[in-house]
């Protein structure tokens, strides 16, 4: 018989391209528990800053931030029945999170709430990946909604190459009184 032969790999030549590519962390999307509540309002933090001191200004984003989304409210979410509270983690870090409930008076629609990816880690597929997760954990659900500032066009963009539609516009995005002007958008999910 034959001795076994070692395969011979063929030498790969690496670009500055695909070298880079392969240092970035690669991330996978799981169910955020109590323990990532710091990890994610860091994450919070830093994108709101960044997307909408601009857009709002500092202080109304500093307010936003240190009530909307504390860590009180994001373990009020966490515990919510029936929502889902995603995290995009690597394994030493969170780089993106994601939360979605059905609406209190329909059950048939589920609203997002929250999707967000740290600045520094957008458009590499991580919002993709927690979208894609979102529309699969309400199987009852027919239709998905949001909301989105008119000004964040990078996120309208994102919706819409993700099937949402805008279906309206109103000025009190998140809270009552908030005098933040939205844009309303939905998707079906019934061929999901």
């Amino acid at each position: 018989p034959r001795a076994a032969r070692p395969i011979r790999r063929p030498y790969r030549r690496w670009s500055r391209k695909s070298w880079a590519s392969r240092s970035k962390p690669m991330f996978f999307i799981r169910t955020a528990m109590e323990a990532d509540i710091p990890a994610v309002c860091s994450l919070l933090f830093e994108t709101w800053h960044v997307t909408y001191d601009e857009i709002l200004g500092p202080e109304k984003v500093a307010t936003i931030v240190n009530s909307w989304l504390s860590p009180e409210a994001m373990l009020r979410r966490l515990r919510r029945p029936h929502g889902e509270f995603l995290v995009a983690d690597s394994g030493t870090m969170i780089g993106g999170m994601a939360f979605a409930a059905p609406d209190k008076d329909n059950a048939e629609i589920v609203n997002l709430s929250q999707l967000y990816v740290l600045p520094g880690f957008q458009r590499q597929g991580i919002g993709e990946q927690l979208f894609a997760e979102i529309e699969t954990c309400f199987p009852n659900a027919k239709r998905l909604a949001l909301e989105v500032v008119p000004q964040n066009a990078p996120a309208i963009r994102f919706y819409e190459a993700h099937g949402m539609r805008e279906v309206g516009r109103h000025n009190e995005r998140g809270a009552p009184n908030s005098g933040i002007p939205a844009i309303r958008m939905e998707k079906d999910l019934a061929n999901v």
